[in-house]
């Protein structure tokens, strides 16, 4: 039971990190980190490659449906945004309760029945997603609310709008940036991050067309522009507009708008990033340079700075489970959407 009870509090110490390890959209692949090992996606598939506790790599492998292309309103701006991170969410969240369950397949202690495994149920991990959700609201949008208003209440220099928000977004900025420190303490949490620097690595060298070893791919950076991270930070940089110009003033009016406005904010940070990739990519080509460069080092230059705690250098054995969950990734595409081709 403590191996159990173990797993759970570190299975929800690592959901709290879910939106902040996953990758961005726009890249033939991406992953994710999780306990023990690293999920990787393609277009039409997913693979998972986990270390259990005897050091045996444990692979798994799922088809993974387009949602646009089943459905082409999906595809349209601001919705697609919400659809996407829903549904990599929703992918992240599998792939963690999968490595956690990983991480249970220990042998029998004594008094314990031989055979019988522990696991993380489908009610357990959806409790754990909730309180998980409730925590976000409470520590980004009560706690910083709470604080302008008291700022507000004690100087007159934080009553105008603009002053308001702003300061209410330095402190759920700091309050994050806080939080990711603090949990970075923990050892398990640090291999976490080991982990998300080896998915970057392995992503990095996929993207310049590398053989997919271990020499190859350490010699990648573990920052990568298009990590959660910087999706996050831009979530928190836009949010702190979008809040100035909705003109309500009483404390639970400010609540429930930055309650409601989650999803919008969140599909308009997706297309800012979105939209700065293609100006960046047009750029590297040789048009637009400077303003394409520019936006895009703008959106994603914080989260670059916030992975010097979020990834960590990999050790090699930790780098074979990205390299083998790609792999896993790689096999199913094929036989569902082709060749991956880097353009």
């Amino acid at each position: 039971m403590l191996k159990y009870l173990s797993t759970l509090v570190r299975f929800f110490m690592t959901l709290q990190l879910l939106p902040a390890l996953e990758s961005g959209e726009e890249t033939l692949v991406g992953g994710q980190a999780v306990m023990e090992g690293v999920m990787m996606r393609t277009p039409h598939a997913w693979g998972i490659a986990v270390r259990n506790p005897s050091g045996e790599v444990v692979v798994h492998r799922e088809p993974l449906d387009r949602l646009s292309e089943k459905h082409k309103w999906v595809g349209w701006p601001l919705v697609r945004g919400i659809a996407t991170l829903g549904q990599a969410m929703s992918l992240g969240f599998r792939a963690l309760k999968f490595s956690a369950n990983v991480a249970l397949d220990l042998p029998a202690e004594e008094g314990e029945q031989p055979g019988k495994k522990l696991e993380i149920s489908g009610w357990m991990a959806a409790v754990n997603g909730l309180f998980s959700l409730a925590f976000f609201i409470f520590m980004y949008k009560f706690v910083p609310l709470v604080a302008a208003t008291e700022l507000k209440r004690h100087f007159a220099v934080f009553s105008g709008q603009i002053a308001f928000n702003l300061v209410d977004g330095v402190i759920r900025i700091a309050l994050f940036l806080f939080f990711i420190w603090g949990i970075s303490r923990f050892k398990d949490i640090h291999r976490v991050f080991e982990y998300h620097g080896s998915e970057h690595k392995t992503v990095f060298a996929f993207e310049d067309g590398k053989d997919l070893t271990s020499g190859n791919v350490q010699q990648y950076s573990t920052y990568h522009p298009r990590c959660g991270t910087s999706f996050l930070m831009t979530v928190m940089l836009i949010s702190i507009a979008v809040y100035t110009v909705i003109p309500v003033t009483t404390f639970w009016a400010r609540f429930g708008i930055r309650i409601a406005l989650l999803p919008v904010i969140a599909a308009l940070s997706y297309e800012m990033i979105r939209f700065a990739g293609k100006l960046q990519r047009r750029a590297a080509g040789g048009g637009l340079r400077h303003a394409g460069s520019a936006l895009f080092l703008l959106l994603t230059r914080p989260g670059m700075w916030l992975q010097r705690i979020t990834t960590q250098p990999p050790a090699d054995a930790q780098v074979e489970c990205a390299i083998r969950a790609l792999n896993e990734a790689m096999e199913l595409e094929k036989t569902r959407g082709g060749e991956l081709v880097i353009a």
